[in-house]
């Protein structure tokens, strides 16, 4: 490259450098933090509909007076996501998602489509060429047994005894993932108390099913070894006729207890205050119910509380066919506003600087020192604490979002900060898996015979050390001065590198995919000092490199976790861009012309403020200085449900570029 073409190319990063640090700011909200919308896929509004319905409280679904129009404007939103061939998927491209399809139908039938009309029919044909509504998912089963359309057999059976089991039990609360933990005591009580609701013959989906007797019988949706689909099975039926019988002598208090501890974590009391149970979607929807089929009155303050807790997940929305709503999984603000902050001060800004200091001080506002459910098998000092994802979880903080406000507030170069930040590390330390690595919210490990149980098919239902975060904790540690001479690191390294697959890359857990992973679980190892030389590293970059575009853009689909012969291949993204750029830029340095071609493809599809004024361009409505993006590149669970975060399209290419102005010397 010459130095005019290298000046240049610095020149179109300083401006879009500034470009990108004006749109942040105009995104930041009066007292200093981010929020970016979080959108889900369609069972959201599916599930909230079929819920209300559940509930019996369609014709006034909320208490402002607005009769049923919010469900039709929720109803609007899901029909706007139907594909063409008349089915729902889990983001733009995927194939067909039959449980999707199957609650959006049942959903969209509820609230008064015609099952003649086209885009029903198209539907019904989908779903019934896939194998019928039998084929739906654990948690789709429980929508449909709670409005009488399927069997209470046909749902797996979850004891509220299971309250009572020891610590030392194989299967334990405390041994399964924080949002497993949180969905299945409200649908234990729902299995022990099977509210529903019987609906008129015309209102039910029975032309949905091919096979009538996988109405009435548990099928298999766990892929698991013979004998432990043979075990497992047993045990439901043998819990089945045990709730036929009125379940054991301890039913009683198992569902009191059940209950406190559900109410307990959907407290807003004092320092464990939370946004709804588990401040994630399903939960919030399971506890509704359970409260209705327990007989509490709607008028109850838990019960008002609980539906303004997920009301506040709707966003408004029109476009030119008119109003529509959309539903949030959950609020990300702590999770923003970390990587926000993290890239102005990768645009150099520091302490003083207004939006800095704004978002520190919210930052520092949110630090959480409640013993949550983590603290079950960690012991830590009275000064460690951690940071949520959401505006307030303090059961719930996790290590992910403690690592990046971490980091960034450390960056900002306050004193204040630094030592919030020290009191984050100290937590961090505390959470290391004996495996070296890190998992999203508890200290854990891997339990492979949890997998098969047979409500374990949402593909999450442990918590394990991912590289992902694992690489981002490294990274904090690097900032805080620890190296390859701490065991702490080494450890974590090994874990590391024992994940890595054969042709270099790693998967991510948290984002869409292999180059998330690797962007994630590289950069941590180096900043501790590991050897850009070693072949480990240099396998890893290579990879990246072989899959760069012939634009010098990246990106991935969300279909490499079924099929990793896809991994590092799809339609080119701004945030996958910028996470292979930092990845490249790590170990290649800045002048290595496959980082500098990223950045120029950054720089030139940076929203400038003409695009920004058309719709087609930008039709989310982002401000200049953004980028583009509909693609879904962040991971709920894998296979499972994804993430399209709104603001990934600008923090994360905005911190590429500023890394690689950083980097690069426009005189050479």
């Amino acid at each position: 490259m010459s130095v005019q073409s290298k000046v240049d190319v610095h020149a179109a990063a300083e401006q879009c450098v500034q470009r990108g640090v004006a749109a942040l700011r105009e995104l930041q909200r009066s007292d200093g933090h981010w929020c970016g919308l979080l959108q889900g896929d369609s069972i959201l509004e599916s599930e909230y509909l079929l819920m209300k319905f559940a509930l019996g409280q369609e014709a006034e679904p909320l208490r402002d007076g607005s009769g049923r129009k919010t469900l039709e404007r929720i109803a609007s939103g899901l029909r706007r996501q139907q594909r063409e061939d008349g089915t729902w998927g889990q983001y733009l491209g995927a194939d067909m998602d039959m449980s999707a399809t199957v609650k959006a139908y049942f959903a969209l039938k509820l609230m008064g489509d015609s099952p003649e009309a086209p885009h029903m029919q198209r539907a019904c044909a989908a779903i019934r060429a896939g194998g019928g509504a039998e084929k739906v998912n654990t948690f789709s089963k429980f929508y449909l047994a709670y409005l009488g359309q399927v069997s209470w057999n046909a749902v797996p059976t979850i004891p509220p005894e299971i309250i009572f089991l020891p610590r030392w039990f194989y299967f334990h609360l405390t041994k399964v993932s924080a949002w497993t933990r949180v969905m299945i005591l409200p649908l234990a009580l729902t299995t022990a108390l099977r509210p529903t609701r019987a609906l008129p013959d015309h209102m039910g989906i029975d032309e949905l099913f091919v096979d009538e007797r996988a109405r009435h019988r548990l099928g298999q949706t766990v892929e698991a070894p013979w004998f432990w689909r043979m075990f497992f099975g047993t045990i439901d039926r043998s819990l089945k006729l045990l709730h036929h019988i009125g379940g054991t002598p301890l039913r009683g208090l198992a569902k009191r207890r059940c209950l406190n501890w559900i109410l307990r974590r959907a407290s807003q009391d004092g320092e464990a205050a939370t946004d709804g149970l588990g401040a994630i979607f399903p939960p919030m929807v399971y506890i509704q119910i359970v409260l209705y089929a327990l007989g509490w009155k709607r008028s109850d303050p838990v019960v008002r509380r609980a539906e303004k807790d997920l009301d506040d997940l709707f966003v408004e929305q029109s476009d030119e066919h008119g109003d529509f709503i959309m539903i949030q999984p959950c609020l990300s603000p702590v999770w923003d506003t970390g990587y926000a902050l993290y890239a102005l001060t990768e645009c150099g800004l520091r302490e003083g600087d207004p939006s800095v200091d704004a978002a520190m001080e919210w930052l520092l506002d949110k630090e959480c020192t409640f013993r949550g459910d983590w603290a079950d098998a960690v012991s830590l000092p009275d000064d460690a604490s951690g940071w949520y994802f959401e505006y307030h979880n303090a059961w719930y903080p996790d290590v992910d979002d403690t690592a990046q406000v971490g980091m960034a507030l450390h960056r900002t170069k306050s004193a204040e900060a630094i030592a919030a930040s020290g009191r984050g590390v100290k937590w961090l330390l505390a959470m290391q898996n004996h495996d070296g690595g890190w998992a999203a919210f508890d200290r854990t490990k891997h339990r492979k015979i949890l997998e098969y149980i047979p409500f374990a098919d949402h593909n999450a239902m442990q918590d394990p050390s991912c590289p992902d975060i694992t690489g981002r904790i490294l990274e904090c540690l690097a900032w805080h001065g620890y190296t390859t001479s701490d065991e702490v690191v080494r450890n974590a390294i090994r874990y590391i590198k024992a994940c890595q697959t054969e042709d270099g890359a790693w998967i991510g857990r948290w984002g869409v995919n292999y180059l998330y992973g690797t962007w994630q679980a590289l950069i941590g190892p180096i900043r501790c000092g590991v050897d850009l030389q070693e072949s480990w590293v240099q396998r890893a970059g290579s990879w990246v490199k072989s899959c760069q575009q012939e634009d010098g853009s990246f990106g991935e689909t969300a279909a490499s976790y079924i099929d990793p012969s896809l991994k590092g291949h799809g339609l080119s993204t701004a945030s996958q861009t910028a996470w292979a750029a930092m990845t490249l830029a790590e170990v290649f340095g800045g002048s290595d012309t496959s980082v500098t071609r990223a950045v120029e493809w950054l720089c030139s599809t940076q929203l400038d403020e003409e695009a920004a004024e058309d719709p087609e361009q930008n039709p989310d409505g982002d401000p200049a200085g953004s980028w583009r993006e509909l693609e879904y590149t962040g991971t709920g669970f894998p296979r499972a449900f994804y993430l399209r975060y709104h603001m990934y399209r600008l923090y994360f290419p905005l911190m590429a570029v500023a890394r690689w102005r950083s980097l690069s010397d426009p005189g050479k």
